[in-house]
């Protein structure tokens, strides 16, 4: 009987382990083996198509080409003030400090034998130079020449067999075109981002302080932050298109805006670095405005297109080809010109001697000219207005004229104004309405008119019967500054 009793009790105790280690384990309180985890789902959420695989290996093959191109660049450099303000950062003068300064950007291997093309702000004042490859080899580099007027530069490595990069067309670029950024950022060595082309011909940004500098940047939304500067900008065949240059910030970092050199400009750059140590450029000797709409409207333009000479340089090549002021440069070469950086940057990839052909509408017409490009010649003047008849004509009587519906007011010169001008002739604008027309287009109080519609005004009479003819048309203006500087305004004289 005990037997039966003990046999029971035993058999209540192992139904009793054996359900509470059913219940614990249905709980999650007892540790599952290693080899029984199993976490997340057992299929992706979405299957990528043959199309977007092979989208995603394009950036993953250029990573892996380009990346053993691009090096990073050590420097220490000579303290200077940086002269660039808040907005527009060079990914690289971060750090300012007493007689010497220590930073670090990028550069691409354009050859073999170890030239490597970057900015000139990484290099620029450097006293020591380290070069580091992508296979963590680390080399002196030397400066073979600098242009600070496109902030590009070369240096060398003493090495042989280096994986040269493949410097693409930055002409056939387009907006809206992927690209990736290839650099150093923040000492992060051989940083990979990815984005499109944001804009093209992006210029007037005064980041290059000298009225020589070439502005003509690509817009870039990839990331670009400090030791990028002199990496590359490539396309999805790897093709290298520009050099990152500096990006938009009042941080001090990446907020969305990146810009690079074409490479085609830093391609003819490097050329004459590495021939000759430093630019053999040439010039054309004008000086240039975008054409408005208002402008355009005055000129006789269907639309507004190519950029207007508003001064020559006196025995520059323009003038010399009998390029007038007043003329609208349309295009160079065959390529259209739409803004000043343009032209600019063409003509700084062309060295002294070359032959350009300009494409110009003057008095309603189409014209050629052929251009051969001049250097430069240091004491250069450009010839703005010159106005060699003298005042024949009486003054108006009345000597000021409102002209309501531009937002304008003229009054005739005294003598001594015209002799503080230097001018024979013209209306001095007393002032302007804000947010008026005459405002809008960039006339200002101080300003003087001296010919409205190519016709040379004596006095503010003669301007009333010119606009006042010319009511539902747009006028156009030549106008003189008291330093001298003339340039023309389109205006829109509602009827």
């Amino acid at each position: 009987m005990k037997a039966k009793k003990l046999i029971g009790a035993f058999s209540l105790v192992a139904v009793g382990i054996i359900l509470g280690a059913v219940l614990v384990s249905g709980f999650g309180w007892i540790r599952p083996g290693f080899a029984g985890i199993n976490l997340g789902a057992k299929t992706p959420p979405v299957n990528l198509n043959a199309d977007a695989t092979s989208f995603s290996q394009s950036f993953i093959e250029v990573a892996e080409k380009v990346t053993p191109s691009i090096v990073q660049i050590s420097v220490v450099s000579k303290s200077e003030n940086d002269p660039h303000q808040d907005l527009f950062f060079f990914p690289f003068k971060d750090f300012q400090m007493p007689k010497e300064q220590q930073g670090s950007g990028s550069g691409i291997i354009i050859s073999e034998d170890g030239y490597i093309l970057t900015n000139n702000h990484v290099v620029e004042n450097a006293t020591q130079i380290s070069v580091q490859l992508y296979d963590k080899r680390k080399f002196d580099g030397k400066v073979i020449g600098t242009d600070p007027l496109t902030d590009l530069a070369v240096i060398k490595i003493n090495s042989g067999t280096l994986p040269a990069a493949y410097l693409g067309d930055s002409d056939k670029l387009k907006v809206g075109q992927w690209v990736m950024a290839i650099g150093n950022p923040l000492s992060l060595a051989s940083t990979v981002t990815a984005g499109i082309i944001s804009a093209l011909n992006r210029g007037q940004l005064n980041l290059i302080q000298d009225s020589y500098g070439v502005e003509n940047f690509i817009q870039t939304d990839a990331a670009i932050n400090p030791g990028n500067s002199g990496g590359a900008l490539v396309d999805l065949s790897g093709a290298v298109i520009g050099i990152n240059t500096a990006i938009a910030t009042r941080s001090g970092t990446y907020i969305g805006y990146g810009f690079a050199i074409p490479i085609n400009l830093a391609r003819s750059v490097a050329k004459d670095l590495i021939a000759h140590g430093k630019i053999s450029r040439g010039y054309i000797g004008v000086q240039i405005r975008e054409v408005d709409a208002s402008l355009a409207k005055s000129l006789g333009l269907d639309k507004p297109t190519g950029v207007i000479v508003e001064g020559l340089v006196d025995d520059g090549a323009a003038k010399q080809a009998d390029v007038k002021r007043g003329d609208v440069i349309l295009e160079i070469d065959g390529l259209q010109v739409d803004k000043p950086n343009q032209l600019q940057s063409y003509v700084a990839s062309k060295s002294a001697g070359t032959k350009v052909k300009l494409s110009i509408w003057r008095d309603g017409k189409n014209i050629e000219k052929t251009v051969t490009l001049k250097p430069k010649n240091e004491k250069e003047e450009v010839t703005t207005a010159q106005n060699d008849e003298s005042d024949s004509r009486s003054e108006s009587s009345s000597g000021t004229v409102k002209f309501d519906n531009i937002g304008l007011t003229v009054k005739n010169m005294t003598q001594r104004e015209k002799e503080t001008y230097k001018l024979d002739n013209g209306v001095m604008i007393s002032s302007v309405e804000t947010f008026g027309k005459a405002q809008t287009q960039g006339l200002g109080t101080g300003l003087v008119i001296t010919k409205a519609a190519k016709k040379e005004i004596k006095n503010v009479d003669e301007l009333k019967s010119i606009l006042d003819k010319n009511k539902g048309n747009a006028v156009l203006l030549e106008v003189v500054d008291s330093k001298g500087t003339a340039r023309f305004v389109g205006i829109e004289i509602p009827e």
